[in-house]
């Protein structure tokens, strides 16, 4: 009852897990989009100011009056190249300053100025910088200059003093140059015209058109993991120290782009020197020119986990990311998680009732079927004494109420009543029941107690079995032997004929006793394993891929292919007992199971004379050394077949009536116990029984798993 709920649960988180996969990945390519489209949105943005300032610049470079006034400069510094006051005092300076003026006002630049090829200083609205050429002007720039070409440097500190957002003046403020080449009359560059940009009002604002929430924020940085544009989280960097705790501290220039290994927005401290450490998951890749997307998450500067996107402009020497907290991106996908952990807690939880709940009615049963059992009732029969029991049931010797006929009743171990048990024990009374051939054990009734108690009720054998009967007497006469024989060929035949095949034929399951007056009366049992071949369902409970039976009985197919046996398979098995009867030992002997089955697949057997040290009839060595062939098509093909020719043999009828009376007189008198305690089917031992390889039920699991 229990495994449905439990097979439901398990359904249902399979399913849930798989639901929660295809979430999953949706959110993350959803993040992943979205974080492509900022990108591409500001990186748009930035390309279209710098390509405007580049414009600015050649539009002011090529002014006629510029060109001309630029010349006058550039050759003044060529006569004069260390006279500072030359080009300080010099006509074409104030004419260039007037010229700037009115642009500096309406464009709100800090400066316009000119550089020499060279990098000096030749025009500013500003005496302190004029005939300076140690300004860290990138040496990319300037080339790019030189051949003709308009650039936007980098942020940089500039090394002259300026007003900064506030008024106040102050050296090594963040300065960003937009440059265009100033040509001769030739049209070559003999300077380049300089816009200075204020980088935390112009470069940080287009950075910023497109943000992702809270938290996201665009950013710039260069090779060594600096960050050029202004952080979304100055104050935040502030209180973690990695920017200075003043009011004009920012984070332009001032933050390096690396993995502190620690969040340390929630007090933790990194365990490396900023300097040794290593650049963030993010900076390390765009560094090497890749443009890449992480949805998966990495921790930023701060050590908060981000997702974020990125590119490299290669014209520009820089790169451009976007990142925001992976909190905030899967915010809704967190609680998607906790609701799911949730209601895993509460499928587990009730899975958990339902099992302990099954297990508590599991027992009260088996309470109620052990009181019933120990009530020696168990419906029109009353149970007198244990015969024996074993892996799969009980024995009892019974009485049926009103018959008053002794019966040998079987019942299904209580411990073992699962749905597998219950359709074996059927299929085992159902299939036995149709068989008539008096040398096949007969079942009388069969029933389930309203307790739930599954029961067979059969006939109560007193004898011996063939096992007991070697292990006690030795090797049988080859008359007696033949008598046998026959009659376990005659149940077989039956059985054939109605499309069953026993699977388990072995001296334990072949029982000797006596009926009306007959002595040496055969009687076949335990039909647990049989199998119908005419495609009932129940056939399929003995599986594919199983083998079953005994390893000192089994056939060659029954061990390389048990789905595909036939009656053929009993004659075999048919063969090995005959062997048996006659020498005292098995056909084949061994250390393990597996060494067993080797044998009967690629071994030949010795012969019956050799094995007993003394002649067997030749007739009849050669029927059993025939039902012992490894091709099936070698062997006898009926069990009737093997009958025919047991009776041509020259010691068919030695054992007569009287011989077999005699025997019974001398031998069994007085151990109707024993008799009665080894009439055990389906894996159940006697007790005078003893176990061994050769004993033993074999039903090994042959799947390609193992």
């Amino acid at each position: 009852m229990w495994i449905w709920p439990i097979a439901g649960t398990i359904l249902l988180l399979i399913l849930g897990f798989i639901v929660r996969s295809v979430v999953e990945e949706s959110a993350r390519e959803t993040v992943a989009n979205n974080l492509q489209t900022i990108l591409d949105a500001d990186v748009a943005a930035l390309e279209i100011w710098l390509e405007r300032e580049e414009s600015l610049a050649e539009v002011m470079a090529e002014e006629p009056r510029v060109q001309k006034l630029t010349a006058e400069l550039v050759a003044l510094n060529q006569q004069k190249p260390d006279d500072r006051e030359a080009l300080l005092h010099s006509r074409a300076l104030v004419e260039l300053r007037q010229e700037f003026e009115s642009e500096l006002e309406h464009l709100n630049y800090l400066d316009i100025g000119l550089f020499s090829l060279e990098g000096r200083v030749l025009a500013s609205a500003r005496d302190e910088p004029i005939g300076r050429a140690d300004l860290p002007i990138q040496k990319s720039a300037l080339e790019a200059v030189r051949q003709g070409k308009a650039t936007v440097t980098r942020p940089f500190e500039s090394v002259f003093v300026r007003k900064d957002k506030s008024g106040e003046l102050k050296s090594g403020l963040p300065t960003m140059l937009a440059m265009a080449p100033v040509n001769n009359a030739d049209g070559k560059p003999i300077a380049a015209l300089s816009l200075l940009i204020r980088p935390e009002v112009n470069f940080t604002r287009i950075l910023s058109i497109a943000r992702a929430g809270k938290t996201g924020e665009t950013y710039a940085f260069d090779k060594a993991g600096t960050m050029l544009s202004q952080s979304r989280f100055d104050d935040d960097l502030k209180m973690i120290g990695l920017i200075p705790d003043r009011a004009d501290a920012q984070s332009i220039l001032n933050v390096q782009i690396r993995d502190p290994q620690v969040n340390m927005t929630e007090g933790k401290r990194p365990a490396l020197r900023l300097a040794d450490r290593p650049l963030t998951r993010m900076a390390a890749l765009a560094v090497q020119g890749e443009a890449g997307i992480d949805a998966n998450g990495y921790r930023d500067y701060r050590g908060v986990p981000v997702v974020g996107a990125w590119v490299w402009l290669p014209e520009y020497d820089l790169g451009v990311a976007t990142e925001m907290n992976a909190a905030e991106a899967y915010r809704p996908l967190y609680l998607l998680r906790y609701s799911f952990w949730g209601l895993f807690a509460l499928l587990v939880l009730g899975a958990i009732v339902i099992f302990v709940f099954t297990i508590i009615v599991a027992r009260k049963e088996q309470d109620t079927r052990r009181a019933v059992i120990k009530a020696k009732q168990l419906g029109q029969y009353a149970l007198e004494e244990k015969l024996g029991e074993g892996g799969m049931g009980v024995v009892y010797r019974g009485q049926h109420a009103m018959l008053r006929r002794p019966t040998a009743i079987k019942l299904l171990d209580i411990e073992k009543t699962t749905d597998e048990a219950v359709a074996r024990f059927e299929r085992e009374v159902q299939l036995t029941s149709q068989l008539n051939h008096p040398n096949t054990i007969a079942i009388y009734d069969y029933g389930r107690t309203p307790e739930g108690v599954f029961y067979y009720a059969m006939e109560l054998l007193d004898g011996i079995n063939l096992d007991d009967l070697v292990k006690q007497y030795g090797p049988q006469p080859e008359g007696r032997v033949i008598h046998l024989l026959k009659q376990i060929a005659g149940s077989l035949a039956e059985a054939h004929q109605l499309g069953v095949i026993h699977r388990d034929v072995k001296p334990a399951n072949i029982f000797l006793t006596h009926r009306g007056g007959v002595y040496d009366f055969v009687k076949l049992l335990d039909f647990g394993l049989v199998k119908a071949v005419d495609g009932r369902e129940q056939a399929s409970l003995t599986s594919t891929n199983s083998m079953a039976g005994t390893p000192m009985y089994l056939s060659p197919e029954g061990i390389n292919h048990p789905d595909a046996v036939d009656g053929r398979s009993d004659l075999y098995a048919l063969g090995a007992v005959a062997y048996y009867l006659l020498t005292g030992t098995t056909v084949f002997d061994g250390e393990s199971i597996i060494e067993i089955c080797m044998k009967h697949v690629q071994e030949q057997p010795q012969s019956l004379s050799e094995r007993l040290g003394k002649p067997v009839s030749a007739d009849l060595e050669q029927i059993v050394m025939q039902c012992l062939e490894k091709d099936p098509e070698k062997r006898p093909q009926s069990a009737y077949e093997v009958i025919l020719e047991l009776s041509k043999c020259q010691s068919d009828g030695k054992w007569s009536i009287q011989d077999a009376s005699q025997w019974w007189d001398q031998q069994m008198r007085g151990q109707p116990t024993q008799g009665q305690a080894t009439q055990i089917q389906s894996g159940v031992q006697g007790k005078t029984s003893t176990s061994s390889v050769a004993d033993a039920t074999l039903i090994v699991n042959l799947s390609q798993d193992e």
